[in-house]
């Protein structure tokens, strides 16, 4: 990014290999609440010159009320379905970065349809980083949950293609670590031009 906007990738650039392999598919981040999707999803997606779009707030603009309101109005299973709908439609959008909510991935049709259209991404954080990043936020239901919510998400979190540990360092750093990464996915680089 220059000056705060999304800068295109060049002809030459890594980034541009890994869109054109991308191809209509979505880069979609996973993980617990506070592994730090939105903020460095932001800066993925600024960085391969496309959009990002983070599940949590389309669910919030498509119901007309918070996420914490949502729970408290109707209930997690309400809450879920929605959200599988919302992520279901978000995928056709692609290539994008989606940052999805810590729970999506309970739902089975949402884990196929990611697998599908998406290549996932395991924001994988030690508990004591999720806890002091998530101990301040009150719009998060579930967060005073995370110690018993991650034991039975990490086994789903583990299907990502990629795993990356998001720990206390500059978000570009995790950035560049996902960078190296995801050509390897992507089957790039394998081959050097003639």
């Amino acid at each position: 990014m220059v000056n705060g906007a999304i800068q295109k990738p060049t002809e030459n650039d890594p980034e541009l290999a890994v869109v054109r392999a991308l191809g209509s598919r979505s880069i979609v981040l996973v993980g617990m609440m506070g592994a730090g999707k939105s903020s460095i999803g932001r800066r993925l997606a600024g960085r391969l010159g496309i959009p990002f779009i983070d599940a949590d707030s389309e669910i919030e603009i498509a119901a007309g009320m918070t996420i914490s309101e949502i729970f408290d109005k109707h209930g997690e299973p309400y809450f879920r379905a929605g959200e599988a709908r919302v992520i279901a439609r978000l995928l056709d959008n692609g290539p994008q970065v989606l940052a999805t909510g810590g729970g999506s991935l309970i739902n089975t049709q949402t884990r196929a349809l990611i697998e599908e259209k998406g290549v996932s991404i395991w924001l994988k954080a030690d508990i004591d980083v999720l806890l002091k990043r998530t101990k301040r936020r009150t719009n998060r239901p579930l967060a005073e949950k995370i110690k018993d919510l991650l034991p039975a998400r990490e086994p789903l979190y583990a299907q990502a293609d990629i795993v990356v540990q998001s720990r206390d360092e500059p978000h570009d750093t995790i950035v560049d670590e996902i960078m190296v990464q995801l050509p390897k996915h992507l089957g790039l680089g394998r081959e050097k031009p003639s």
